[in-house]
């Protein structure tokens, strides 16, 4: 029983401190593809503004957020796993603005608690 307690306690303090770690490098600006966006980030949310005025009719983005965290197993609710998981904002307009985080989805049946590690546009519909 002992080295079960130690055990889970060698773990959490691996996940605080790698959450510590990930949080200390998850920060800071970063160039958005497509070329037109620009996304300001920290350890728990993104920007992305996009000022893409040559954007064809009926084109629309979406802001990809990369976490690092507690995330819920897709298709394997309600099993969890400590790890990398991606989010994603709903679709906006290429001249727009978009945020995200590594937070719950409130219509997902998942809680996700996480940092962001990276972030960047990607194009929705063409």
């Amino acid at each position: 029983m002992k080295r079960t307690i130690i055990a889970a306690a060698r773990v959490t303090a691996a996940v605080v401190s790698g959450l510590a770690v990930a949080a200390i490098i998850g920060s800071g600006t970063a160039q958005a593809d497509p070329q037109a966006c620009v996304i300001q980030r920290d350890a728990f949310s993104a920007t992305a503004t996009c000022h893409d005025t040559d954007a064809p009719a009926g084109r629309e983005y979406a802001l990809i957020v990369d976490c690092w965290g507690l995330h819920g197993i897709p298709n394997a609710f309600p099993f969890y796993a400590v790890g990398p998981f991606s989010q994603s904002t709903r679709s906006f307009v290429p001249t727009g603005q978009a945020t995200g985080a590594c937070g719950t989805n409130w219509g997902a049946p998942s809680l996700n608690v996480g940092v962001i590690t990276n972030a960047h546009v990607e194009i929705y519909r063409q």
